[in-house]
């Protein structure tokens, strides 16, 4: 139960860091063989470039070749507007850099439920949870669905009316 803020992407609000651990603890649960986690407890690999951190899913998964799997990664961060980082690692990335490599890193996994775990908390300085959204929307045919996980004083930030189900 929660918001939906698109087709596929829907918000889930809690009250407390225990009822927000525990939903979010059940919903990987059920979903774990479709599961692309975008969170704080799931940075990139610090030792790897944005791409390989990217092309690891599919080279794991699916045994793509190195140069294919390379490919397919550049190809995404450049639909993203981010080509520019595929050889950088995860410290000398913005937050907002880190987390469209772990949005795609997310996105690999086919026919992905994407879960975002508190997001805010990954970008700060956003003023709202537009961004997410837009990112999201522009790998739209990469996923199947899309679960925000966050605080209830956040609610606001993604649009989400104040008597919206929880």
């Amino acid at each position: 139960r929660g918001a939906v803020i698109d087709h596929k992407v829907h918000i889930k609000c809690f009250e407390s860091d225990k009822a927000l651990q525990q939903g979010l603890d059940a919903f990987l649960a059920v979903h774990r063989p479709r599961l692309g986690l975008v969170s704080a407890r799931a940075p990139l690999i610090s030792n790897l470039t944005v791409w390989g951190n990217i092309a690891l899913i599919r080279q794991y998964h699916e045994n793509l070749s190195w140069h294919t799997a390379k490919s397919l990664a550049e190809g995404l961060l450049s639909r993203l507007g981010m080509a520019a980082i595929a050889q950088k690692r995860y410290s000398a990335l913005t937050p907002e850099e880190r987390f469209g490599a772990m949005l795609l890193r997310a996105a690999m996994v086919r026919n992905a439920v994407l879960v975002l775990d508190r997001p805010l908390s990954l970008v700060p300085h956003l003023r709202d949870g537009r961004y997410f959204i837009e990112v999201i929307g522009k790998l739209d045919d990469l996923i199947a669905e899309a679960h925000v996980f966050d605080y209830s004083w956040h609610k606001e930030r993604y649009g989400v009316a104040d008597d919206a189900e929880n």
